[in-house]
């Protein structure tokens, strides 16, 4: 793969997999100049973030440190992409190289004066030597003032950056920040040697979320060994448990990949893929059993009071829209009665959220302790959809639930339930976690991600790990921003979680059924009727 930089522009969007994204900039004759403090700035968080250029690339081995980079034009390499020789790095022109990287141990940097590994080398302080005449020759001298000079000509003076997630215009430390949002994601990627798990139907929108900026997620349909120190990502609930054992019994460093906390329009046991996961390198957040990624972020992380602020506005905007785990929408629903209300939300009782959280096994467990701690409320009992789908364990018949619960309510979303009632009451459910962004009572019978922070009465056995107090937009911050990654459905590009919130409180995440989706919709309805039938 070649790039043109001068066509690309110093600032652009990494090609991530079947992504569509608008251009990044456009020239204009109008500009504002930054001043040379405000440059600086600009120049400094630039190297810290380590973008610009081509900040994705492949990442040769590098030689020990001091060594030259050196790409020029007609330059004889022994190898097509580099080779490695007394301190040299050679480096093929045009080479779809990791800039930053080849650049993090190198002493001196030898190029062509138009190549802008130059420009990188310049800003990330290490010493230039051009060939030839260009746009960067300039900046053999090494002085600060004709450092500025130059970025801006080729980064600020004229262009226009553009928001790819909505055409807004942005200024070019807003540019900056985005970049580092991408490059970030992508080096949490690199050395990802396998990927296990993974139906099909979920491939297309999680590669651009596991890519690690040279091939796709290296997708793999049957489980092998590796060697100690290999990376895998695994989706657990679909690979057998001895397969994970065997390889975790390799050496192998295993990150657990599951659906995020907002996934998307429709349901996963329908086909529908995740627009957002999580990936865990320690366990995996609905375990308590163990230390997960999650947790650790909740216990030891010091979150900005900027990420606060944040995180108060993102939950603001959940609410406003009413999105939640599979959508949105929040029609107002009017009170039953003058008792105090109280929603239970049943579970996939096979679901490893369940097996794993300590809780009641069943939903009739958790509906019967609910109403023996409140006999005189008013309960409401709230199916998994899964369940009402068809697909997955966990249905009470009406007539045992109606004996415990004052009605079942079924095709009403979650955040109207949450809205209409005082307390919300669940095992393990996210949709505790939805009720503490709407400011209800939470009481948890198992051990949630969100229970043990002193934001829930918690009835399950919480780990000792939890001994932090957090508030609500602490755990935001961690739950929200931090922990996940998410994919914008139009552009195809990972995009922040505000992004995602807006397309599917705002309808334009809805995907077009595919002819599997109508097929798992079609099987769902027939169990359903199947399982009509039988109690009966």
């Amino acid at each position: 793969m070649t790039h043109n930089p001068t066509a690309l522009g110093f600032l652009r969007i990494p090609p991530f997999p079947g992504a569509k994204p608008p251009p990044f900039q456009s020239l204009s004759t109008a500009h504002t100049p930054i001043p040379d403090r405000a440059l600086d700035q600009l120049l400094r968080r630039l190297a810290q973030l380590k973008v610009g250029g081509t900040y994705w690339g492949y990442r040769p081995d590098l030689p020990e440190p001091g060594y030259t980079v050196i790409r020029v034009t007609g330059w004889k390499a022994n190898k097509e992409t580099h080779c490695l020789a007394d301190g040299v790095l050679e480096l093929q022109p045009n080479s779809n190289i990791h800039s930053w990287h080849v650049l993090s141990g190198a002493g001196a940097v030898v190029a062509d004066a138009d190549d802008e590994l130059i420009l990188l080398a310049a800003i990330a302080g290490v010493p230039v030597r051009c060939v030839g005449q260009g746009r960067f020759s300039a900046l053999e001298a090494g002085d600060r003032s004709t450092l500025r000079e130059v970025f801006r000509a080729v980064a600020a003076d004229g262009i226009i950056y553009r928001n790819p997630f909505n055409n807004d215009e942005m200024d070019l430390a807003g540019a900056i920040e985005l970049c580092g949002f991408w490059r970030s994601l992508i080096d949490s990627n690199k050395h990802l040697t396998a990927a296990f798990g993974f139906a099909l139907w979920k491939r297309k929108t999680i590669a651009p979320l596991l890519w690690d900026g040279t091939r796709n997620p290296p997708f793999a349909s049957e489980l092998r060994r590796l060697q100690p120190g290999q990376r895998a990502a695994v989706w657990k609930s679909r690979t057998s448990a001895r397969g994970v054992r065997h390889l975790e019994g390799s050496g192998a460093d295993v990150l657990e990949v599951e659906d995020g906390f907002i996934r998307s329009v429709g349901l996963g046991a329908n086909c529908v893929p995740p627009l957002s996961i999580v990936v865990d390198s320690q366990g995996i957040y609905f375990d308590p059993q163990r230390p997960s990624d999650l947790e650790q972020l909740l216990q030891q992380s010091r979150i900005e009071p900027q990420m606060l602020r944040r995180a108060k506005r993102l939950r603001q905007l959940i609410v406003e829209l009413g999105v939640s785990k599979y959508g949105a929408g929040a029609p107002k629903l009017e009170r039953r009665s003058p008792k105090r209300h109280l929603l239970v939300v049943g579970q996939v009782e096979d679901d490893r959220a369940v097996l794993e959280g300590l809780g009641p096994s069943s939903n009739a467990e958790l509906l019967s302790r609910a109403r023996e701690g409140n006999p005189d409320t008013h309960i409401i009992y709230k199916p998994h959809p899964d369940i009402e789908a068809g697909h997955r364990a966990g249905r009470i018949p009406d007539a045992i639930c109606l004996q415990l619960a004052d009605e079942v309510i079924r095709n009403v979303p979650i955040s109207s339930l949450i809205d209409l009632v005082d307390e919300v009451h669940v095992n393990t459910s996210l949709a505790g976690f939805e009720a503490l962004l709407r400011g209800k009572e939470v009481i948890t019978y198992g051990v949630p991600f969100y229970a043990g922070w002193g934001l829930t009465l918690d009835l399950g056995p919480i780990p000792d790990r939890r001994s932090r107090k957090r508030n609500i937009d602490e755990l935001v911050a961690a739950a929200l921003l931090l922990y996940p990654r998410y994919l914008d459905p139009i552009t195809g590009l990972p995009c922040p979680p505000e992004i995602l919130v807006r397309r599917i409180g705002e309808g334009s995440s809805h995907p077009k059924p595919t002819q599997l989706v109508r097929l798992r919709r079609l099987q769902g309805k027939w169990k359903r009727s199947l399982a009509a039938l039988r109690s009966n």
